[in-house]
């Protein structure tokens, strides 16, 4: 019920996914007359496509904590005790995103050895895809807690990535690649990441990133959210400059037309639907927060993100951290 364009564009996200993993089932949860009246637009729902009634909802407005304590039947809430009964795998929302951090943290719980969650999003680069974390749910960081979320980002890189190897590069956002530079938080992370049983390869510059030259990026939340809207807004400033440049005479025409594969290949690599979702790593349960804009194909790939990190066990995969662990 969650997101610009819900509840249509879940729905029909929800049955482009349903249809191309018939072996993953898909419970809608939500309004049940609302959902059911976006279905019957589709016609017949698949098998593996079911409804889970839930009376309320969660408005981008709502103070999350609150909302999660106050509203137990919105469908955050249910979804999220779906997956704690075991009765899902993973839970997906593009709603209130604070809400979801909440629920994950108040209902599924924090793992054994993770102090903080963090989201770990992937990032278009020259060579494919890396993954950054964390994008926005720890702000405040210790040293300590970058040190989980390298550790956590290494263990769900194979899955995200489909990385031949278990040993992703690591490395840890700054702007110089000398141990030196950095704030404070930087340099006593480095310290850390350097003792680790990790493929850390060190500092990391934001060119590095996009280049491709490392697999997992780890930075505190706040500069991590700043690096992704920046991102953003560089990427729609890039594809509207072109556009216009494009636009000027027929001769410029007449090459973008010839030119329109290139660009609807590279606009499809830098589209945020492609991407699906990003995982709320540190919790107990597969958690992908999807963009506020999802679209029926950013659904449809959020649903693909979270199969793959169920079938891959994630969760269960993040044991204690000793390497992270507070001293």
């Amino acid at each position: 019920m969650g997101g610009d364009q819900a509840p249509q564009a879940v729905v029909a996200g929800a049955l482009a996914a349903a249809a191309a993993l018939p072996d993953v089932d898909v419970i809608l949860v939500g309004d049940d007359a609302v959902i059911r009246q976006h279905l019957s637009a589709h016609g017949a729902p698949p098998r593996n496509l079911s409804i889970q009634h839930a009376s309320q909802v969660v408005e981008m407005c709502d103070s999350p904590a609150k909302a999660v304590k106050r509203k137990t039947d919105s469908s955050i809430v249910v979804s999220m005790n779906l997956v704690k009964s075991g009765a899902a795998h993973a839970v997906i929302s593009a709603g209130n995103s604070g809400a979801m951090m909440a629920a994950a943290v108040m209902i599924l719980e924090p793992i054994e050895g993770v102090d903080r969650p963090a989201i770990a999003t992937l990032l278009p680069t020259e060579t494919g895809r890396c993954l950054l974390l964390d994008a926005g749910a720890t702000t405040d960081c210790k040293p300590h807690h970058l040190v989980q979320f390298a550790q956590m980002g290494a263990l769900y890189a194979p899955i995200a990535l489909d990385l031949p190897e278990e040993r992703p590069r690591v490395g840890l956002l700054s702007i110089g690649e000398e141990p030196s530079k950095g704030d404070e938080l930087t340099k006593e992370t480095h310290k850390l990441l350097s003792a680790c049983e990790l493929h850390f390869i060190g500092n990391v510059e934001p060119k590095e990133v996009v280049r491709g030259h490392v697999d997992v990026v780890v930075c505190d939340g706040f500069v991590g959210n700043l690096m992704l809207k920046a991102g953003e807004g560089f990427g729609e400033l890039f594809g509207e400059l072109i556009k216009e440049q494009l636009m000027k005479s027929w001769v410029s025409k007449l090459g973008a037309l010839l030119l329109r594969p290139v660009f609807k290949a590279v606009k499809k690599h830098f589209d945020y639907a492609e991407y699906g979702g990003a995982l709320l790593l540190g919790v107990n349960g597969v958690v992908v927060i999807s963009h506020g804009r999802s679209n029926g194909t950013a659904i449809q790939n959020a649903i693909g993100v979270a199969a793959r990190a169920a079938r891959g066990h994630l969760a269960e995969r993040l044991p204690s951290l000793p390497c992270g662990a507070q001293s």
